[in-house]
């Protein structure tokens, strides 16, 4: 089956369970009539933007990422950045961002989304974020735009 039907089954599934793991996730899936791995999975949840919110009974589970009421992503990061952002350090070529628990997928989302040159890729956790930058200097640049996005 094609990654776009299977992409909205994930949305089906999201929406109606709570799916904490990517094993719950696999297994729903192949209920579903998809015979599929964990690495497509993963691949599926970043092409997404799924992220990991907190569910009623203190853990976490898979969602789509919040839409802006505007549709604007420049608003939408500053809110994420302001509402999540606790600090940030720079590493060599990598900024090292840290937010509150089950907000860092988020937080990455709306950055990358903003398509600023300076950014190269990024990894993020449950409250960090590893953001990767072209060279050094980009570093600096890129997160002094976080920082003034946040205030």
């Amino acid at each position: 089956m094609v990654k776009s039907s299977r992409q909205k089954v994930i949305r089906d599934i999201i929406s109606q369970k709570p799916i904490e793991t990517q094993c719950q996730l696999t297994d729903e899936l192949r209920h579903h009539g998809f015979n599929i791995t964990q690495a497509t999975i993963s691949r599926d949840i970043k092409e997404m933007g799924l992220i990991k919110v907190a569910g009623g009974d203190g853990g976490f589970r898979y969602s789509l990422p919040p839409e802006s009421i505007s549709g604007n992503n420049l608003e939408r990061a500053k809110r994420m950045l302001r509402d999540n952002l606790l600090r940030m350090e720079i590493t060599h070529f990598i900024i090292v961002i840290r937010t509150l628990p089950g907000a860092a997928q988020g937080v990455a989302a709306c950055i990358e989304g903003l398509g600023f040159s300076e950014f190269a890729g990024s990894i993020a956790g449950d409250d960090t974020i590893f953001m990767l930058a072209h060279e050094n200097d980009d570093c600096h640049a890129l997160m002094r735009k976080i920082q003034e996005l946040a205030l």
